[in-house]
């Protein structure tokens, strides 16, 4: 005998899906419709009784004569408003008919004060009742048709325990009690164990898996609650239940308010604040690195002189350069590709001759070419291009040290020095990095520049972005460099020292552990997997990647065959560096990003016409499906590596739907040329606000997605991260930027898709509980950073995660949500 619940309200259908909580979202209290109110009251949806009315008058939950529980709760976070807005009609225990007022609510005044008044319509004894039909994406009025309910054969429990009951009190914390988020979360916790689990509250007993069942407890902050488990896995059932119990569950930061408050801690005397740029701890002297002007004779010795003079110089430079590309870990080579495109570009080359032609020095046309260039490039505003200024300084600097034989800045430098300079560029960071500084302290720059990138791929603790204050600063001074909080401190007390050193050891001896088990398999403290992967670029990344544990790449920076070239490289080529990528690991998933050409990576022998604002422009697929010849030779190159399947394909800066659609095509072209009939999975990066918001639809036709969080963090915030001013505020863990992380994992999942994260983000350690929390289950990592990237997973509860980022989306700034991610930390030290 099916069952019709009728609208509880007047309103807008929709799958629970659009409700802006994975507690609902997720189903964890059980399926059923959500509905956005237009009227102010809400009625019966069937003959039944009461069974619990919170205190707030926020949600009441039913059971009809046929025993279907339905739980109707009002809004968001709407338990914080205590009651006010709202008026009870019924009581517990009350009898009801169908269509029977229950609440009336203050419809505007709720409105302003709750995260949203979307409202969940539950049936929360799935275990005994299934929807068979629904009404949603419609019009609905109150006390019409909204879902049908077919009883469920009941599954039989298994039990062969002993009968002993174990049993444990806990003093609630729960600034509310036990209301419908924190019932979900003990359901879920519940259902992952075989053990009968029940909560007592005075006189009344309540099943754990049973949403209704623990609402009726009526539980307050305060209350003692006995916890008794039976079964096989009783003791641990009940240790799981006292320990999310013990915990707030995310609760009690926002008793007060929707947002948590969240102290961050103010700069003491002596600190120096910036932006984190790589994580880590660092203590040692200061070594002050001063930038000398080169000098160089305005008139040259007669044209073909200078011009063998520039030539030779440029010559010698770009055969470092080269073996550098050649030599170094792919975040070095991906730099030093980009400073063999300037030292090759045309226009520079060209601007330097017509100048020497003028009877300037090889030396002196060249400093004009390259400020002529980077004139060009401030005028735009666009930031890709405007990060490329430090490139093109460098090799500028490069070049007039072997024309004028000036020895570069950087080249002694005592080992362990914290490194303080008003900016660094690249070459001088690399030239540093022989001398193995401790750590890095920088006045300009911003956390997602090319030193920044080199920083984290050396795992070199590094603040950048600090301001003026750092130029006090004097050689010698003692250092504290906290890149995990974002602050310097300049000659510590001994206390102070003591206590850092102390913290420093710590998390060495973390670190140790972390690459003891780096090969052993990653999943949260309660079971959920989540796969840690590598950022690379060559075969060589691959081989340290799996040495450091990974368990497949992430993102193969395909872009690197690519620059530094006068011609784009042959799919023989290309296939060679994706199968010995594929060899070194074996058995292992790699995604292999395709050609991200554009913005600040220009390659000479792809012709893209000048643009106002390249950013917004000719970048990512938009260049590959407008050369699609280019296009073509890769993917033949990757669906030729062996095993077929184990290279995926990711499209890079999609914004809409069409640009994974004409990829698709052209891939299964491909497939029925070469005779592949094995599927080869296409996915997308999510780093535009466009392809976040329209996950969904993206979902439904993409194998997986990934989000770059470097681009979305600039895009989210319309912040420049090569521009100095604004620089500092370019930090991925910004609430508008996890936001967006968060829908897109939430309606990407909805349609059966998995997320993972690829960019900076995924390699803050700050940063993976919250982004395990919003629903990644991917993560990939520069290769030095996934053994403790796997720890990190280990030592987390999937609960505790979802807790932590749900704080995480209601702060205010970047340095909030730090803050409260440096406060998790600490509690489970």
């Amino acid at each position: 005998m099916s069952l019709i619940i009728t609208s509880p309200l007047r309103g807008w259908a929709s799958a629970l899906d659009s409700v802006p909580d994975p507690v609902f979202a997720q189903r964890m209290m059980g399926d059923g419709v959500a509905i956005q109110p237009l009227g102010d009251t809400v009625f019966a949806p069937f003959d039944g009784e009461v069974v619990t009315l919170h205190d707030a008058g926020h949600a009441i939950s039913l059971r009809s004569t046929e025993g279907a529980e339905v739980l109707i709760h009002i809004g968001l976070d709407t338990v914080m408003l205590k009651g006010e807005g709202f008026t009870s009609l019924v009581a517990i225990g009350q009898k009801v008919a169908r269509g029977d007022p229950l609440i009336q609510f203050d419809l505007d005044a709720v409105a302003l004060a709750a995260t949203s008044l979307i409202t969940p319509v539950i049936v929360t004894n799935a275990e005994a009742f299934a929807i068979s039909r629904r009404t949603i994406d419609c019009a609905i009025g109150a006390c019409e048709a909204l879902m049908t309910l077919v009883p469920v054969q009941a599954e039989t429990r298994h039990r062969s325990d002993d009968g002993t009951v174990v049993e444990h009190k806990v003093t609630l914390s729960l600034p509310h009690g036990i209301h419908a988020r924190p019932a979900a979360r003990i359901g879920e916790a519940a259902r992952g164990f075989e053990a009968e689990v029940y909560l007592l509250n005075g006189d009344k007993r309540g099943d754990a898996r049973s949403t209704v069942g623990l609402l009726a407890l009526g539980t307050r902050f305060g209350d003692e609650v006995v916890v008794q488990a039976r079964g096989d896995d009783a003791e641990a059932a009940l240790a799981a239940i006292v320990a999310l119990l013990n915990s707030d569950m995310g609760e009690a930061a926002s008793a007060a308010a929707q947002a948590p408050a969240v102290a961050i801690e103010p700069l003491r005397d002596g600190q120096i604040g910036g932006v984190i740029a790589s994580p880590g701890l660092a203590i040692g002297p200061t070594a002050r690195l001063r930038q000398a002007e080169i000098a160089v004779a305005r008139d040259g010795s007669g044209a073909a002189e200078e011009r063998a003079a520039l030539l030779a110089a440029r010559n010698d430079v770009r055969g470092r350069i080269a073996s550098r590309a050649d030599s170094e870990s792919s975040s070095v080579a991906a730099v030093m590709q980009a400073h063999l495109a300037l030292i090759d570009d045309p226009e520079l080359l060209a601007g330097a001759d017509t100048r020497i032609a003028d009877g300037s020095s090889a030396g002196f046309a060249w400093r004009g070419a390259i400020h002529d260039q980077i004139d060009a490039i401030r005028a735009t505003g666009n930031a890709h291009l405007i990060e490329r200024i430090d490139d093109l300084v460098d090799i500028e600097r490069q070049l007039l040290s072997v024309l004028t034989g000036t020895p570069l800045d950087g080249a002694v430098l005592p080992a362990g020095a914290i490194v303080v300079a008003d900016d660094l560029l690249p070459s001088q960071l690399m030239t540093l990095a022989a001398a193995k500084p401790a750590g890095i302290c920088l006045s300009r720059g911003g956390p997602t520049s090319h030193v920044a990138i080199l920083c984290a791929g050396m795992g070199l603790p590094a603040i950048v972005a600090m301001g003026d204050g750092l130029s006090a600063v004097e050689d010698g001074t003692p250092l504290l460099l906290d890149a995990e909080m974002g602050h310097l401190t300049v000659a510590p007390s001994p206390a102070d020292a003591e206590a850092f050193t102390a913290r420093l050891a710590k998390r060495e001896a973390r670190r140790d552990a972390a690459k003891a088990a780096a090969n052993d398999a990653c999943q949260t403290a309660d079971g959920t997997r989540i796969e840690i992967f590598a950022n690379i670029g060559t075969a060589d990344d691959a081989t340290l990647a799996a040495r450091q544990g990974a368990e497949g790449s992430g993102l193969v920076r395909s872009e690197f065959l690519f620059l530094g070239r006068d011609t784009a490289p042959s799919e023989d080529q290309q296939h060679a560096a994706y199968q010995a990528i594929a060899d070194a690991l074996a058995g292992m998933p790699v995604i292999i990003r395709l050609l991200d050409i554009g913005g600040d990576k220009p390659a000479a022998y792809i012709p893209i016409e000048a643009e106002e604002n390249p950013a917004l422009g000719q970048r990512g697929i938009r260049v590959a499906l407008a050369n699609p010849a280019l296009l073509e030779t890769q993917l033949r190159a990757i669906l030729r590596v062996e095993p077929v399947g184990q290279c995926k394909i990711m499209i890079p800066m999609v914004a809409n739907i069409d640009e994974l659609r004409q990829v698709r095509v052209l891939v299964d072209r491909l497939r029925a040329e070469l005779r592949i009939s094995e599927p080869v999975e296409v996915g997308v990066m999510v780093e535009t606000p466009a392809a976040a918001m329209t996950a969904d639809l993206l979902a439904v036709e993409a194998d997986f997605l990934s989000i770059g969080t470097n681009d979305l963090t600039q895009y989210v915030l319309a912040m420049d991260r090569g521009n100095s001013a604004v620089a500092a505020g370019v930090d991925a863990m910004h609430p508008a930027v996890l936001r967006m992380i968060g829908e897109t994992c939430r309606l990407a999942t909805a349609r059966g898709r998995w997320v993972g994260v690829c960019g900076g983000l995924a390699s803050d350690p700050a940063a993976l509980p919250i982004l395990i929390g919003l629903g990644a289950t991917e993560l990939s990592a520069v290769p030095g950073f996934v053994a403790e990237a796997k720890q990190i997973v280990r030592s987390l509860t999937l609960i505790e995660a979802r807790a932590h980022a749900e704080l995480a989306l209601q702060c205010k700034s970047a340095a909030e949500v730090r803050a409260l991610a440096r406060a998790f930390e600490e509690t489970r030290r």
